[in-house]
């Protein structure tokens, strides 16, 4: 294993890598939980900062943050009337969807005098793993710190039909809703086909509906988003 030994040092944390019995072992300095953690395989993200210390952007007028990233407003214009910043350089998702959405944002309002924003992008993305990881909105524990009353459902997807089917019954689906409003917040799902089920929800969020949007629709038999209108009609208040 090319990492035995590794040592990686974060902002507070210093993490150690070594062989073990069952694959790798990593050891991590830390205030609170298990210290060392034994797993066959590690993903480790050490982030990245953009490439524009070498662009001599003040002379330009445009403002950088204190992590390299240029300073736009919600429509991307930055500090300079003339020069507008998308993509990965803004820091407002690194992503080829988000990159995609600002280059709309940008020559709509650049080109057609439009008032296109950022600021109306729902967060959403995709972890392409074995089963795939699917995110938009807050977090469980960003709605929880957010104090907002709200309902959350959960199923395993050992209870969806498209994934016994096929033999991939691991991970779960999960939303959180608004209370008061009905809102979806914020979901997550890890499993088969979540990457495009999700979608579901997202529009949903988009068209500013409330959850019964869904939770009353009829979707397609076996199918993994078939199970979404089950799942909200199941809501429980958010411990």
């Amino acid at each position: 294993m090319e990492a035995e030994g590794v040592r990686f040092r974060t902002h507070a944390n210093c993490i150690q890598l070594h062989k073990s019995e069952r694959g790798i072992k990593v050891s991590l300095d830390c205030e609170h939980g298990e210290p060392e953690v034994e797993a066959s395989h590690v993903l480790l993200a050490t982030g990245r900062r953009p490439n524009t210390d070498d662009l001599n952007l003040q002379a330009a007028g445009v403002q950088m943050d204190a992590h390299g990233f240029v300073v736009t407003d919600e429509h991307l214009r930055t500090a300079s009337p003339t020069v507008w910043a998308m993509g990965d350089c803004n820091g407002r998702g690194a992503f080829t969807h988000t990159s995609w959405n600002d280059y709309e944002i940008v020559a709509d309002n650049l080109l057609d005098g439009g008032t296109r924003s950022a600021a109306d992008r729902i967060p959403a993305y995709a972890l392409f793993s074995d089963p795939p990881l699917a995110h938009i909105g807050m977090t469980e524990t960003e709605v929880r710190q957010s104090g907002k009353p709200a309902l959350i459902g959960k199923r395993p997807m050992s209870r969806v039909g498209r994934a016994v089917e096929k033999g991939e019954s691991a991970g779960f689906m999960k939303v959180m809703v608004d209370a008061e409003s009905r809102r979806i917040l914020g979901a997550t799902i890890l499993g088969v086909g979540g990457d495009e089920a999700i979608h579901c929800l997202l529009t949903c969020m988009y068209s500013r509906q409330t959850y019964d949007l869904v939770a009353r629709s009829v979707h397609i038999h076996p199918t993994v988003s078939e199970l979404l209108p089950t799942m909200l009609q199941e809501l429980k208040p958010l411990a």
